[in-house]
């Protein structure tokens, strides 16, 4: 029986996701979008779709931090529906990584690649982890 071909890895070397983040962060308190996409972008060059996937999960967890309470969490955000695409999606992001979620983290992450928003939604999570760690300072 032949087994049909499989793309294993594609790119020399898989990153950190974790360092990746850090990067990412740093660029954020530099308020630099262009230079967060471009980081995300190389990742994606060397880990593919599913590297920028695992650092988006690294910027949730860093904005969630450890004090979050194992359950099922409500999204509570009036006027969701009115923000902007990037908005909700970090809402939406964040809310299914808070309720280990990952199919759902998945679909957004799948449905803004298709829209073509996910370089906007990544800046957006990445600010906003940046804002949520300053408020917390």
């Amino acid at each position: 029986m032949t087994q049909p071909p499989r793309v294993m890895f594609v790119g020399s070397q898989a990153n950190d996701p974790y360092e990746d983040a850090e990067q990412i962060l740093r660029l954020a308190l530099q308020n630099d979008p262009d230079a967060i996409t471009g980081r995300f972008d190389a990742v994606v060059n060397q880990s593919g779709v599913a590297g920028a996937f695992e650092v988006a999960i690294c910027l949730a967890a860093t904005m969630v931090g450890d004090s979050v309470a194992p359950g099922t969490w409500a999204l509570d955000f009036p006027g969701i529906d009115q923000a902007s695409y990037d908005t909700r999606w970090v809402a939406r992001f964040v809310s299914a990584y808070v309720n280990s979620d990952p199919g759902t983290g998945e679909a957004l992450f799948g449905a803004a690649l298709a829209d073509g928003q996910l370089p906007a939604c990544l800046v957006a999570l990445a600010g906003s982890t940046v804002a949520t760690l300053q408020r917390r300072a």
